[in-house]
């Protein structure tokens, strides 16, 4: 809700090869928004590692005011998920 102004509904899915850290955010804008430090974030890992999470549908005002909201730790990338669905997925840069 706070993010798109809506309940957004999702599938699970997972991102198979990529296993997940925390980074510390120092953007002041985000961290008030969050209210946390760290976020969580997407490495690549192996063979048997997986980050497990949900697929959204959301439109590309949508995905275009995430990107705005990600802070420079992050890029977004095209990635099959384990369903064989393509997917936007943001990572560690």
């Amino acid at each position: 809700m706070a993010s798109f102004g809506r309940l957004l509904k999702g599938t699970p899915d997972a991102l198979p090869g990529w296993k997940r850290e925390m980074v510390e955010i120092t953007d002041c804008e985000v961290f008030a928004k969050s209210g946390e430090r760290f976020h969580p974030i997407v490495v690549p890992g192996g063979a048997g590692d997986e980050v497990t999470g949900m697929l959204f549908e959301i439109s590309a005002e949508e995905l275009a005011s995430a990107d705005r909201y990600e802070v420079a730790d992050y890029r977004r990338i095209a990635a099959k998920l384990k369903s064989g669905v393509e997917a936007w997925v943001y990572v560690k840069r």
